[in-house]
């Protein structure tokens, strides 16, 4: 079976080294990089690209959500907490695990059965619309038709989000995250951790002192800021 590469996010160095001696049983599991908060764990996912990644939830300043709003992730989560009130919110962001603390050998030896099963299975990620398709959505509480092309920008509002499109602003039942999976990335970038842009729309980006850019939309007046970290991303993706 292939190795899964996995990082380990807790603020206490403590808590990391005996997880990761816990995981040294398993050979289909390597450890590529530990993190203490979300910074850092960031920067370890942009860097590594892990498989797996083992989270603790509470943190001084972010939390481990926080951290799942401010990436686009493509692998496993595995929560690791003192708290189980946050079970449900976990499962609600599709984690495949939940452990608590202090972790048993027993109840690890299952979280990683269930990661060998979730390797063997297909992936399937969500299907992406095309910049000509026409998307069914429950907008403001009705259901209706909107064509991707319209949408210029979408910002994020808890597990809901505002579209702005023909000169609309709608709230939707759909994520940030949700929209990352399906809208094509050949148009829709990530400028800042809550928000979408269509570049299509886009009629000028400035560049600021403090190394964020704004970001000028056709027909909305003021420029929204992108953050550093998704300006580095942009560049890239642009080949500039």
């Amino acid at each position: 079976m292939n190795q899964l590469k996995a990082i380990i996010v807790d603020d206490e160095w403590l808590v990391r080294s005996e997880f990761k001696a816990m995981l040294s049983d398993y050979s289909d599991i390597i450890i590529v990089g530990e993190a203490g908060n979300v910074p850092q764990a960031i920067e370890l996912i942009d860097e590594l690209n892990p498989e797996v990644i083992f989270l603790d939830i509470q943190m001084p300043g972010e939390t481990g959500f926080d951290l799942l709003e401010r990436t686009d992730l493509n692998c496993r989560i595995v929560f690791i907490t003192a708290y189980n009130q946050y079970a449900i919110r976990a499962f609600e962001v599709n984690a495949l695990d939940y452990l608590l603390k202090p972790v048993s050998k027993e109840r690890l030896s299952k979280t990683i059965q269930r990661l060998r099963v979730s390797q063997s299975e297909s992936y399937q990620p969500a299907n992406r619309v095309t910049y000509d398709d026409v998307i069914y959505l429950s907008v403001n509480g009705s259901l209706k038709f909107i064509k991707v092309s319209s949408l210029k920008c979408i910002v994020a509002e808890g597990n809901y989000s505002y579209i702005i499109y023909d000169n609309k602003k709608d709230l939707v039942t759909k994520t940030l995250r949700e929209w990352g999976q399906i809208l094509p990335e050949k148009y829709f970038v990530r400028i800042h951790r809550s928000m979408i842009v269509n570049f299509e729309y886009v009629v000028n980006v400035k560049k600021c002192k403090n190394y964020t850019h704004e970001v000028y939309v056709r027909d909305i007046d003021k420029p929204f800021i992108m953050s550093r970290r998704y300006a580095v991303r942009l560049k890239k993706m642009l080949c500039l």
